[in-house]
């Protein structure tokens, strides 16, 4: 018996056809749909039992029953002239057409519920070709091609044939759908998604047997209903959001949106927000709410619990789960993580970690001396922890300065002018410190924001300082050997100790003075020299020591320069010391002489250029001023090609002056065809005694 029932339901299978057993029903619009009131029944198989069947009615106003029946969900008149019912299950689906006769047109009822973009009904004119529009379930299963929907024409000719045309039939993408050109069924080949294409535009006409339109074209839409099979993402990660720590309850920190490319204006994209898991989970474990339909993630903590200072981790990561159908457990979700930041504000001041700090330091020495540590629970990376300190009392000369270090926070207290032990040997700073950022409203710096800092001056053994320094002296150069110069004078800074000192030279370049290491009296044991190299621009620099006796001494240098006054005692000398001239030339100008004295103004130029009287004759060379310091040398007649020997004297203003005789060697030379050859000149050196005996002779031939 149990393989009979096998067999018949077996047979059974074999004769079910999915879906629908009537898809339209024509009723007359009645005064009133009735709350409740069946309209009518419909009946839906799977042919697997139906099992989660479930129906959606394109208008809001009615719904199918478990058993099939369709009601109004309230008393209402106008729904329109057409109602859709999708019903569905994991193995089939279909669509009933609900004709109400008599019934008003709804603009948009249709398009707002399902999205149908219905196309207006087409006035007849003569036509006899019936369309409506096909609506078809995106991610239908095999087997195709199925039929979907027929056209109708009541007047077609006999012979005649159907045509479709149209994107999805002889355009891209081509062959989703087709048409008998006999009955007019029109079927879908393959299945569709309504994420890629919503609708389809198509064209149906009758031809004859040669293929002449005969009537037509008439429109036709195609619309694929949208089916959930969209998760809901989160596309634009990563997200972080920031809230003050203490901001009121309901504070609004960030706001999450998914995104669902199922149809908007169904259920399948109708998105609900949910926080899955808050990590950490302290201090509570709802410390956030998201509103479900906007995604706003707001606080619900007291201010109390959202302190940053108390908190276990300043940073929590909530699972945020968005879920289309409204929310309903048949619903897809999506997941995203969002970071929320508790931002640090300034609601602790910084505190000594005690009242008083010591320090020492020896007198003379710079630097560091003491670190200052303060505590400040707010957050390191902020200005309400940073901290500014500022010495308020027992810094009159501005000695001490404090700085921030950036890496510890702490105040680093320096002396920046040395200290003198002999003057102050302790000195006491008070100091506060304050934040970069300024403390909120209700907080205020309180007796552990300032501190004391005693400070400890060590003696130490301190040079002798010379006074003055430097020390200035001026004296004649070429002054005697043994005269006294000065006596320097050093102090020692250590009064308290009693400390002897002594004297000594440092730096003598010249090697030319003496120190009593006892008095200090610097004498001379050599010529001083204005002129010397050892002497810039007529100051002469000493350096001298003077020595404590202290264990271990200490040294002071002091500097001593003098100022050396001029005293003739250089004589001038010419320049150049060599010239030429060509035997034939016509310009018997020889040189221009020039003079230079390495003493000082007056006992340098106008110098005073002569030919020594007692070895030349007049009548031969010719000394001439151009002026104080030059002097031109001409021939008074051409001499033959040799070199000659001209004794220049030239003495300068000084007194008593200064005379210097120098050789001036001019080389007589013959110069033809533009070319000087002054070798043969070489060969006959005459000095100008030699010359006048020569022209004696000369004279006495005659």
């Amino acid at each position: 018996w149990k393989k009979r029932v096998l067999l018949l339901t077996s047979a059974e299978d074999l004769d079910c056809t999915p879906g629908f057993q009537q898809k339209v029903f024509h009723i007359n619009q009645p005064a009133q749909f009735i709350e409740d009131q069946a309209i009518l029944n419909l009946t839906f198989s799977d042919c697997k039992g139906n099992n989660k069947l479930h129906y959606e009615v394109s208008s809001p106003y009615f719904k199918v029953n478990d058993d099939g029946s369709l009601v109004a969900l309230k008393n209402i008149t106008a729904v329109g002239k057409t109602l859709f019912v999708h019903a569905r299950t994991p193995h089939a689906e279909d669509m009933a057409e609900l004709v109400i006769v008599g019934g008003k047109d709804i603009q948009g009822s249709l398009q707002d519920i399902f999205k149908f973009a219905r196309t207006s009904p087409v006035p007849r004119q003569k036509r006899s070709i019936v369309v409506s529009p096909i609506l078809i379930p995106e991610n239908q299963r095999q087997p195709f091609p199925r039929d979907v929907g027929k056209v109708v024409d009541s007047d077609r000719p006999e012979g005649s044939k159907f045509r479709l045309t149209g994107k999805g039939v002889d355009q891209e993408p081509k062959g989703i759908f087709r048409i008998n050109e006999n009955t007019g069924s029109v079927s879908v080949t393959q299945t569709l998604d309504r994420e890629m294409i919503a609708t389809y535009q198509l064209f149906v006409e009758t031809t004859d047997v040669n293929g002449k339109t005969l009537e037509g074209p008439v429109p036709l839409e195609v619309i694929v209903i949208d089916q959930n099979d969209n998760r809901p993402i989160f596309r634009e990660g990563p997200y972080v959001g920031h809230v003050m720590e203490g901001s009121p309850t309901g504070t609004t920190v960030m706001r999450m949106t998914a995104f669902d490319a199922d149809d908007p204006a169904t259920d399948n994209a109708l998105l609900r927000y949910n926080i899955r898991q808050q990590t950490p989970d302290k201090p509570s474990p709802n410390m956030f709410y998201i509103d479900p339909e906007k995604g706003d993630i707001v606080t619900v903590v007291s201010p109390a619990l959202l302190d940053r200072e108390t908190l276990e981790n300043p940073k929590y990561e909530l699972i945020i789960e968005a879920q289309d159908m409204a929310g309903l457990d048949v619903g897809l979700t999506g997941t995203a993580t969002a970071t929320i930041m508790i931002d640090d504000k300034n609601d602790h001041s910084p505190k000594f970690t005690k009242k008083e700090f010591q320090a020492t330091v020896e007198e003379g020495a710079v630097g560091v001396i003491v670190n200052l540590t303060v505590e400040d629970k707010d957050d390191p990376a902020t200005g309400a922890w940073r901290a500014a300190y500022t010495i308020i009392n027992g810094n009159p000369g501005q000695s001490f300065e404090i700085h921030t270090n950036p890496q510890t926070n702490e105040g680093m207290l320096s002396v920046v002018k040395p200290l003198d032990y002999e003057i102050s040997a302790f000195h006491t700073l008070l100091i506060k410190v304050e934040n970069e950022d300024p403390l909120v409203p209700d907080v205020s710096y309180g007796p552990s924001s300032t501190a004391t800092v005693h400070i400890t001056v060590l003696d130490v053994n301190e040079g002798p300082v010379f006074y003055p320094d430097p020390m200035t002296v001026t004296r004649q150069e070429n002054i005697s050997v043994g005269s006294v110069l000065l006596t320097v004078n050093a102090t020692d800074p250590d009064s308290l100790q009693h400390q002897t000192i002594r004297y000594s030279v440092y730096k003598d370049p010249a090697g030319w003075l003496n120190i009593n290491p006892i008095n200090g009296t610097v004498d001379t044991m050599a010529v001083l020299d204005r002129e010397s190299p050892f002497v810039h621009n007529s100051v002469y620099t000493a350096l001298f020591l003077a020595i404590d006796s202290g264990n271990p001494p200490a040294t002071g240098t002091g500097t001593l320069l003098i100022t050396l006054e001029d005293v003739n005692d250089n004589a001038p000398f010419i320049y150049p010391t060599v010239a030429e001239v060509c035997d034939d030339a016509k310009n018997l100008s020889v040189v221009i002489l020039g003079a230079s004295d390495k003493d000082l103004h007056p006992n340098t130029d106008p110098f005073k250029f002569e030919i020594h009287k007692q070895a030349v004759p007049d009548k031969v060379w010719k000394v001439s001023k151009i002026n104080n310091t030059h002097a031109l040398v001409s021939l008074l007649q051409n001499l033959n090609k040799a070199n000659y020997h001209l004794p220049i004297m030239v003495t300068d203003s000084g007194k008593p002056p200064m005379t210097n005789i120098t050789d001036l060697r001019v080389q007589v030379c013959s110069c033809k065809n533009s070319k000087v050859d002054c070798n043969a000149a070489g060969a006959l050196h005459l000095s100008m005694t030699s010359l006048l005996l020569v022209s004696l002779f000369t004279l006495a031939c005659k």
